[in-house]
């Protein structure tokens, strides 16, 4: 190796030994706040809402957004939001709406970020059209017992969770973000992801439920409803006291179904590779067709129709009335 080369890597070692120093140096110096480093500033604003409204419309990217009930009958947006990208608040044609407005010279683009925008809508205990919300990065809560005609919400790589909710649709689209649901009621439940998880618990609809998903994995836990409709490729799927009234089908690739005291007037499950598995409540007329997987159900001649298709996946269903 040349003295030349060898210099430089000595001089670049050297200073990335006097880097990671100086970096622990300020660490220490900071009490190990990282939000010290951060050139963006943050402020709060909070909007008092006077005029009445039905309908609720946020579009932002990367702010978090929460969800509260108001102590009183009034309603209240606080935004903890970077100066120069904020948000409007206001009461248009009976909607409030909650939009991002980037504020920003080219150059306030470049530098170090260290926390993230939240806006907070504390809201009354009334009934409520619609809640229509856009998000990019930002996660959205909504865990109070507010009522909705219309619940819509798409995300890309944010989170979604919603409980102790009623409405009469609840849709919700999410790239690979989570999408979490507990102790909700609703007429109709829609939920498709990409690469993320759906849990579902506590769930209680009239009409019908479906159920999307490419990668992630599924549970539902105590759910009821008309028709459920699950679709997947690679994840699994946990079914746990899921009854249905009508017709209950899942459909997976390589990904298991495993059914846990479930129920429903007709079954249908289809896998490739996956394993189909688990407890149901009544007797059912099995109908099983598989290619190199193994089989074991019960043989009974009472009951509605259960079909399960895999390719080299197994069939193992038992009976728990």
């Amino acid at each position: 190796m040349k003295t030349t080369t060898k210099s430089w890597l000595i001089a670049a070692v050297l200073l990335i030994i006097i880097g990671a120093v100086i970096f622990t140096v300020s660490l220490i110096a900071y009490n190990g706040d990282f939000s010290s480093f951060s050139t963006v500033k943050y402020q709060t604003n909070e909007h008092e809402i006077s005029e009445q409204f039905t309908d609720i419309s946020i579009n932002t990217t990367t702010a978090n957004i929460v969800f509260y009930p108001s102590d009183d009958s009034s309603c209240k947006v606080t935004c903890y939001e970077r100066e120069n990208e904020i948000h409007t608040v206001k009461v248009e044609n009976g909607t409030l709406k909650i939009t991002y407005v980037d504020e920003r010279e080219w150059y306030e683009h470049i530098g170090i970020n260290i926390g993230s925008s939240r806006v907070t809508v504390y809201l009354p205990a009334y009934e409520f059209s619609s809640l229509t919300i856009r998000e990019d990065t930002g996660s959205v809560v909504l865990t109070s017992d507010f009522g909705f005609e219309t619940i819509d919400i798409k995300s890309s790589t944010g989170n979604v969770h919603c409980g102790e909710a009623t409405a009469e649709s609840i849709k919700i689209r999410t790239s690979t973000g989570k999408i979490e649901l507990t102790s909700i009621e609703c007429s109709s439940l829609d939920l498709k992801v990409s690469t993320g998880n759906i849990t579902v618990s506590e769930a209680k609809c009239d009409g019908d439920i479906k159920i999307e998903v490419s990668t992630g994995r599924t549970k539902l836990v105590g759910v009821s409803c008309k028709n459920l409709t699950s679709k997947g490729d690679t994840g699994d799927i946990t079914l746990k006291k899921v009854v249905a009234t009508e017709k209950l089908s899942v459909t997976r690739s390589t990904g298991d179904v495993i059914f846990d005291a479930c129920d429903a007037a007709e079954i249908s499950a289809k896998t490739s590779t996956g394993d189909v598995s688990g407890t149901l409540r009544s007797s059912k007329v099995f109908i099983t067709e598989t290619d190199t997987g193994d089989v074991d159900v019960p043989k009974s001649t009472e009951g509605g129709r259960c079909e399960i298709t895999t390719s080299t996946g197994d069939i193992e269903i038992t009976v728990s009335e």
